[in-house]
């Protein structure tokens, strides 16, 4: 059996996310362990990439959270000032996953405490009864509720909240202790072990991972400057022991040995390796999870579908009757439609169909279409593309092809203004609980993170500036570092400075370990899932600056859940264009239709 690696956060940020996920798992491989657990402190931002290379490297994912609890209620309409601990929660099997997505969903849209960036996303204990089914806990480190009382000295009180937490969670429940080299861990350690032994409590011996290893101390330190806005030489700022890197079993044996005895540490070593085997694997991927169209009794969604897209039809091609139509449309339709029900997307269509209409029917301007979805003679009768597939020869097979299996993808362009009207409709229509827009993380490029670092190491931004400009820009990214120091590097002035200048090199370094790293978060421009089911046990759910819901987990992640993203594009060209259709309408009292004119 491997050791096991429980207490990993995804990377070098305060800003807990996915960057490092690949980082993680490596070094997990070459340490020999057979399982990684991802506790990010109060999100799950890098789950679906922790599962997907888990499972490139053959290594089991342990999805969890190291969530904040409090005594009182997040209920409770005038908080007072309750101490937050920390409390490290993992998913056993799928039940477990739907209660901790719903546990942090919870803790982000009703638990929020505190202010500004010393906020919060917190639970409460009566939250961790109802959705305890399913999943391990563990006391976590300092900052948890039993080794604050003992750090206090109320020993007794230590030992009531762990006989709580064993009453609730059983044997799922464990003990940590922990050494990153302070006093306080060590006396918190040797009264673990006491309750532990007193109340057949199990002990797991556990390590911040707050960086990949020891070589990166340095430059995590610098990171958390770079997001606390301090400088590398300010006294006064947080700062780690530099302990809290990812840590083998053989170093994890010898952690503790000045102060616990070797069979106590053995036997806490080898119990992570217990909560692995209680580790179900369960899938999370390959199932669709289409909303549902609402349908009146007699219908269906395939028949629904191919009526609207008959009458659709006949109105593009101003017929009466399909006996007018050329038999190439009707040959292309009745494929298109017996392609869409086979592959089990009608509903998809209708859901697409129904939010236009809404749009159009409120004069919000359209665009006529973009991509693949063009080719399909289905869209252009359902009006949620205005272009001839079958006059212009575009293939329906790039947009939807039985021999590829994935999910369609209609992206649509709305006037920017009133784009927002488009989500609320949809929102309403399915219910706020199935509605989400998509998170987005904003990473740390080569220029960027280059004078962030400079401006840590206090370095003046004029210099900073003058060497982030020989970094070329192609196609709007930037060269990354690596390639700007290379052999063939396409600033041979950077490289030379990198070579011959000692301080420029330590500056460059550093930020070399600390690019690709999320610094920020925003909202995805155009991205909103839609669900069959609720949001908050599928995905876990969070707000933005501005108060919106949107998800944890990125496009890419949410796509792979078999969940449907909609692209909701907001463009200004259609605001500008109706606007002057408006105005020549003032002016000259022509009503000018944009779809009507020729192509």
């Amino acid at each position: 059996m491997g050791f096991v690696s429980l207490h990993n956060h995804s990377d070098y940020s305060l800003l807990d996310g996915a960057s490092q996920i690949s980082k993680i798992v490596d070094r997990a491989c070459d340490l020999g362990m057979e399982s990684i657990a991802l506790t990010d402190h109060g999100v799950m931002y890098g789950v679906l990439d922790l599962v997907k290379k888990c499972r490139e490297k053959g290594i089991k994912p342990i999805i969890g959270n190291e969530m904040y609890v409090i005594n009182g209620s997040i209920d409770d309409p005038q908080p007072k000032k309750e101490k937050r601990y920390h409390l490290v929660v993992l998913a056993k099997n799928h039940i477990g996953y739907k209660n901790l997505v719903k546990l942090t969903t919870i803790s982000h849209l009703n638990g929020m405490r505190g202010r500004g960036i010393f906020s919060r996303p917190c639970i409460d204990k009566f939250l961790l009864n109802k959705y305890k089914d399913g999943l391990i806990v563990s006391t976590a480190c300092l900052g948890g509720e039993i080794p604050q009382a003992i750090l206090k000295g109320r020993l007794d009180v230590a030992e009531d909240i762990a006989l709580w937490y064993k009453k609730l969670f059983a044997d799922d429940f464990y003990l940590e202790i922990q050494d990153h080299g302070s006093i306080e861990d060590r006396i918190v350690n040797v009264e673990l072990l006491k309750i532990g032994k007193k109340h057949q409590i199990k002990v797991i011996a556990t390590n911040d991972a707050h960086y990949i290893s020891n070589m990166d101390v340095e430059s995590h330190d610098a990171l958390l400057c770079v997001l606390t806005g301090k400088l590398i030489s300010d006294e006064k700022r947080l700062r780690y022991t530099g302990t809290e890197y990812i840590k083998g079993e053989n170093e994890m044996l010898e952690l503790f040995k000045d102060h616990i005895d070797n069979e106590s540490i053995k036997e806490a070593v080898n119990n992570t390796v217990e909560i692995s085997e209680k580790i179900e694997i369960f899938e999370l991927f390959g199932t669709y999870r289409m909303p549902k169209f609402p349908l009146k009794k007699d219908k269906d969604s395939f028949s629904l579908l191919s009526q609207l897209s008959y009458e659709g039809l006949l109105k593009r091609l101003k017929k009466n009757d399909l006996t007018e139509v050329d038999e190439n449309y009707k040959k292309r339709l009745s494929s298109e439609l017996k392609i869409i029900k086979d592959m089990g997307f009608p509903d998809y269509f209708l859901v697409v169909w129904d939010y236009i209409k809404f749009a159009r029917d409120n004069y919000i301007p359209v665009g006529p279409g973009r991509g693949s979805a063009a080719g399909s003679l289905v869209a252009y009768a359902l009006q949620i593309t205005n272009i001839d597939p079958v006059e212009h020869g575009l293939l329906f097979e790039r947009f939807l092809n039985p021999a590829r299996k994935s999910m369609p993808d209609i992206d649509t362009d709305f006037c920017i203004d009133r784009r927002n009207e488009v989500i609320d409709y949809v929102t309403n229509r399915y219910g706020e609980d199935k509605v989400a827009q998509i998170i987005t993380f904003n990473k740390m490029t080569s220029k960027a993170v280059l004078k962030d670092v400079a401006r840590v190491l206090d370095i003046p931004y004029g210099e900073a500036d003058k060497l982030a400009k020989l970094i070329p820009v192609v196609r709007g990214k930037p060269y990354k570092l690596n390639e700007m120091i290379d052999k063939n590097s396409p600033s041979q002035e950077f490289r030379d400075k990198y070579i011959n200048d000692n301080r420029v090199k330590k500056w460059v370094d550093l930020a070399l370990r600390i690019e690709g790293t999320n610094k920020t978060y925003g909202v995805h421009a155009a991205g909103v899932v839609i669900a069959s089911d609720p949001l908050d046990e599928l995905v876990p759910l969070q707000r933005n600056n501005e108060g919106q819901i949107i998800t944890q987990y990125s496009m890419d992640d949410i796509e792979s859940l078999g969940l449907l993203k909609m692209d909701f594009l907001g463009l200004k060209n259609l605001t500008m264009i109706e606007k002057t259709v408006s105005l020549i309408n003032q002016s000259t009292g022509k009503k000018i239709n944009i779809d009507e004119l020729p192509q």
